[in-house]
């Protein structure tokens, strides 16, 4: 499946019988002797109260992620259309929070993402306390998490710009212990950005829904977007609603490409 073309082999493993490991990982999301993709999404069942199931993220390199908004909503449509649930909106648990996913009439999904978190401890960022902008490795940037830790960048010009020797430059900082997912946003009104994403693990994608999240969420903070913003990324358009204080979400398509078998 892919959303925005940011790709995703899903895997519906709610009997518990399928174990991956990183070996494994790595050689079916290559894209020339595998089958191809930015990162796995595994269902699983859930044994919390009034959720629907667990949501597992791996990279592409085998390492595992807490957080994936343009994986949920093709996790959505996948559980869905595989008859596993009838429910809408879907109650999924993550390693890092609880989200809400409302398919919509015309097959898009407005995912809940959940409230950002500024504090560094939480991202994990090596700083004393919450600022509005940090400097790293020389550059001025915003750090949150949306689940998963993500760096915005405001620039002038995307095309241009040499986005991994910055991405990996930033990457490397002992200020940030678990990496981040580097975002380079070009605001080109109040409405609405243009948006590149270094992933951690996979490296740049062609979208990145909580990286479109933690750019607006960076953005209606410093006063410079407002409430409701599309986000053009490389493979398409998505919708980023965010009040101060309040919770993210995120809208957009999501699609299936083809379905098959592998051995494992």
């Amino acid at each position: 499946m892919h959303g925005l073309g940011n790709d995703f082999m899903m895997v519906d493993n709610t009997s518990g019988d399928i174990n991956f490991s990183a070996e494994v990982i790595t050689n079916l999301s290559d894209r020339h002797f595998g089958v191809g993709f930015d990162q796995l999404l595994v269902v699983e069942s859930s044994i919390s109260p009034n959720v629907d199931f667990r949501y597992i993220i791996y990279n592409a390199d085998g390492s595992e992620v807490s957080q994936c908004g343009n994986g949920a909503r093709c996790f959505a449509r996948f559980v869905t259309q595989k008859g596993l649930t009838s429910h809408n909106p879907i109650t999924v648990e993550t390693h890092s929070s609880v989200i809400t996913l409302h398919i919509n009439p015309d097959s898009t999904v407005r995912v809940d993402m959940g409230k950002p978190n500024f504090e560094p401890s939480s991202i994990p960022l090596i700083e004393p306390e919450v600022q509005s902008t940090y400097f790293i490795e020389g550059f001025e940037m915003g750090v949150l998490s949306m689940g998963n830790p993500h760096c915005v960048l405001i620039v002038e010009e995307l095309s241009t710009l040499d986005v991994t020797s910055i991405a990996t430059q930033i990457q490397a900082s002992d200020t940030l212990p678990d990496q981040a997912n580097i975002g380079f946003m070009q605001i080109i009104n109040r409405q609405e950005i243009r948006l590149r994403v270094y992933e951690r693990g996979s490296g740049e994608t062609l979208a990145c829904g909580s990286g479109a999240c933690a750019a607006v969420v960076h953005g209606v903070e410093q006063g410079l977007l407002d409430e409701t913003v599309c986000a053009h990324l490389t493979g398409g358009d998505a919708t980023i609603e965010y009040q101060k204080g309040g919770s993210v979400f995120l809208s957009g398509p999501a699609e299936f490409v083809f379905e098959g078998q592998v051995n494992l």
